[in-house]
């Protein structure tokens, strides 16, 4: 897909209703929008309705994605996850205030995998 904001990549680590949206808007103009998800999948998935077993509200928050799934508490999965940042030009989440960073992601972090 092509856009303004073609040549961007996005690593979106969010759940539930806003931020998902967001990126999907980035997606929509363009970005490369690299969607990372738990194991067990997004929430939104098995949220009903559903249609060929994925939750509607998922697949319309998620459209021009492409998805991984990555255990950040695993050092392979978290390796992954800090690749794609290093690689990124943003990085997207909406956990609750202080999880990210007690996930070892804080910003001091990030600054130093992405300056």
């Amino acid at each position: 897909m092509s856009g303004p904001l073609t040549g961007i990549r996005v690593v979106d680590l969010s759940t539930m209703l806003m931020a998902p949206y967001a990126t999907q808007i980035l997606g929509d103009m363009g970005a490369d929008v690299i969607k990372v998800e738990p194991a067990a999948g997004d929430l939104a998935r098995t949220w009903v309705p559903e249609r060929d077993g994925v939750g509607v509200v998922f697949a319309a928050l998620n459209r021009n994605k492409r998805g991984i799934t990555a255990n950040v508490w695993h050092p392979g999965g978290r390796e992954m996850v800090e690749r794609l940042i290093a690689n990124a030009d943003a990085v997207i989440e909406n956990f609750s205030a202080g999880a990210f960073e007690r996930m070892g992601f804080g910003y001091e972090h990030l600054k130093e995998l992405n300056p």
